[in-house]
């Protein structure tokens, strides 16, 4: 158990500079803090008058990307605060829309939005907000979190995806990938404006020449499959990888070497880790029975977070050879140890159109 939980702490990650970074709500509001890699020595690296929901740390660790919910009519940070203080103290608690969403599933419309500032890791400087003027949420409402954006390699700009607010929006799943430079913020460049269907999911390679990220093809459609594509960066040609892969991909992850493409991705009744060769299009699964929940590569193959249906979910270990069986290296419930379990047997049948359907019993 590391220092840092003492106060809190959520969405970890390693920096560039060796630290260990993390969300904790201990100095009274959510703000990015920084540790030591024991988790010792925590220090306050931002101290926003708002919530900061999602982050994301620039390549060299000198920079951080922070989502913020504001309003967007507001010039400065200060504006959302003295308007939230207004809210809260209005004995009132009637709202009036004059459009589109008002509600998102059970998340109700604040008129607040997710907007990007990015600030310097050390502290100077005043944050910048890289999406002024733009009418939409990033990471999007209610669900989005901080795969939707990134830094660019050199860290001084910001791909993020993102849908236009308004009327439309409810109806819409036309999410696009955006650029903007830290130096240039409003200045938006729309990468992936011929596709109306959803773009998520930036991904740089390790040499920062090529763009990956996640597309579907049907527009209006949410439930749609998650195609690949690679964008290069200089000359703007994007091409889809592993076309003929019936899966939905999930979250990307480059190799190394540039050479693979690592996701998850659902496959009959399982959730399984798969590698995609990005020049030949080849997809090998990785893992076996069971729900890959998150996974991180190592220098030698893989850690990630599997449950199944006869156990919560735990790490395993995974070398990068294929037939090696995971290794688990966690026992966070070791009163299931003296349990039995029933056993769970998957089934088929003909469905609509006399398509395969399946399920467990």
């Amino acid at each position: 158990r590391l220092a840092i939980n003492e106060g809190g702490a959520n969405t970890a990650r390693w920096g560039s500079d060796g630290k260990l970074y993390f969300l904790s709500g201990r100095s009274g509001s959510s703000q990015v803090w920084r540790a030591e890699a024991d988790g010792t020595a925590p220090v306050q690296v931002t101290n926003l008058p708002l919530d900061v929901n999602a982050y994301r740390l620039s390549p060299d660790a000198s920079k951080v990307a922070v989502s913020l919910a504001v309003f967007p009519d507001c010039a400065d940070l200060a504006c959302t605060v003295d308007r939230n203080k207004s809210v809260a103290d209005d004995p009132s608690t009637g709202q009036t829309y004059d459009r589109m969403f008002v509600r998102h599933w059970d998340t109700w419309n604040d008129h607040t939005q997710n907007h990007l500032f990015v600030l310097n890791a050390d502290g100077s400087g005043q944050p910048v907000h890289v999406t002024r003027g733009f009418d939409g949420d990033t990471p999007s409402k209610p669900f989005g979190d901080e795969s939707e954006f990134t830094f660019t390699p050199d860290g001084q700009g910001i791909v993020f995806s993102a849908r236009q607010a308004g009327n439309s929006e409810p109806w819409s799943t036309n999410f696009d990938l955006y650029q903007v430079a830290v130096t240039a913020p409003g200045q938006l460049t729309n990468l992936t404006d011929a596709n109306d269907a959803w773009d998520t999911g930036p991904v740089f390679s390790p040499d920062g020449k090529t763009l990956a990220y996640r597309a579907m093809a049907r527009p209006g459609f949410e439930a749609d499959k998650y195609a690949i594509f690679l964008r290069d960066v200089a000359s703007g040609e994007t091409r889809q990888v592993a076309a003929d892969w019936d899966r939905s991909a999930d979250t990307l992850q480059w190799s190394r070497d540039g050479r693979t493409l690592y996701t998850t991705a659902g496959d009959v009744g399982q959730t399984r880790l798969f590698s995609i060769d990005v020049r030949r299009g080849t997809v090998i699964p990785v893992t076996g029975e069971g729900h890959i929940s998150a996974f991180q590569q190592t220098p030698s193959g893989f850690v990630f977070a599997q449950d199944s249906l006869t156990r919560p979910s735990e790490l395993f270990v995974k070398t990068f050879r294929g037939r090696e069986m995971p290794r688990r290296i966690t026992n966070v419930n070791p009163q299931l140890d003296a349990l039995a379990f029933g056993e769970a047997e998957q089934f088929t049948f003909a469905g609509w159109n006399n398509e395969t359907v399946h399920g467990y019993v």
